[in-house]
């Protein structure tokens, strides 16, 4: 009989749980998730070799694509759906798909992991292609909506990535070891459920794929989102309070250079900064791949 999997396993430490009071299972689910990041920094490696490959594919005008079933699923489309308002980005560009569409990220469509072909026809459905990336994510790593969908982007050519929590699995069959993301969090406390431990660990991984991204293609100048897009009244006194922060003006001098610039916080701070006009900041910005440090370096 084969082994269980690492998420299928029985967690020792938490042997008669149910009989323990609310602090001593709250004392031992955090010990527990404390293990979390150091099973993913075993897997750092991978990761920047996957981001590396994907800031090229940004570059090409390629897309991120994850993809996923149940918590795995959830956390894919979370991760995409924050990266317009945070880094400005076009919603195309980072795109979360999971298996049972979007009925599945409130209510539980668990067969529809098994659908393979499902997988597939949804890629063809998103266009998707040579130039773009795609990370299939599954704690078990077996879900046929996501080994398929990841077998059919190969054979275009994509680069392709997985993140699992256990290391003998068919996700990582597909591809080779430097695009395998393994995060070994071992047994969950409650037996199987994989939205605690495992899901815990891939946020962890997904936060660091895409913010890193950003940083390397500019959305960051010094350790600040500014290429936020100021949708309402708060993310728009914060882009003016970035404005004055990063140039050193007034409220008011922000204010100015906010309007002037079109809400575009980048463009806004780069006027600033150098005291140049709109279309001089982002034709300026446009030479330097949209990163404010690299448009300031090649002038110092």
């Amino acid at each position: 009989m084969k082994p269980l999997m690492e998420t299928e396993q029985r967690n020792p430490l938490s042997y008669r749980i149910d009989s323990k009071s609310t602090l001593e299972i709250l004392d031992i689910i955090n010990a527990e998730d404390k293990r979390v990041p150091f099973a993913v920094e075993t897997a750092i490696p991978n990761i920047a070799i996957i981001v590396d490959e994907l800031v090229s594919s940004f570059n090409k005008g390629g897309r991120l694509f994850y993809i996923g079933a149940g918590t795995s699923g959830r956390l894919g489309v979370l991760d995409a759906s924050e990266c317009p308002p945070t880094y400005g980005v076009d919603p195309a560009m980072v795109q979360g798909i999971i298996a049972g569409g979007p009925k599945a990220l409130t209510t539980s469509v668990e067969w529809a992991e098994d659908d393979g072909n499902a997988g597939i026809e949804t890629l063809k459905d998103h266009n998707f292609s040579s130039i773009d990336v795609l990370i299939g994510i599954t704690a078990s790593g077996g879900a046929p909506f996501v080994v398929e969908a990841m077998r059919y982007a190969k054979e275009l050519g994509a680069r392709v990535g997985a993140i699992s929590c256990n290391k003998d699995t068919a996700v990582f069959d597909l591809i080779d070891e430097d695009h395998r993301i393994f995060v070994p969090v071992g047994p969950e406390i409650i037996t199987g459920s994989t939205r605690m431990k495992a899901g815990t660990a891939q946020k962890l991984v997904l936060n660091m794929i895409t913010t890193t991204a950003m940083i390397r293609i500019g959305k960051v100048f010094n350790n600040l989102m500014v290429d936020l897009r100021p949708v309402n009244a708060k993310l728009i006194l914060r882009a003016r309070r970035l404005i004055t922060e990063v140039t050193g003006c007034s409220q008011e001098h922000a204010i100015e250079l906010f309007e002037s610039s079109g809400h575009n916080t980048k463009v806004a701070i780069t006027m600033g900064l150098l005291t140049v006009n709109k279309q001089k900041a982002t034709e300026l910005l446009q030479l330097h791949e949209g990163s404010i440090s690299r448009v300031l370096d090649s002038l110092h």
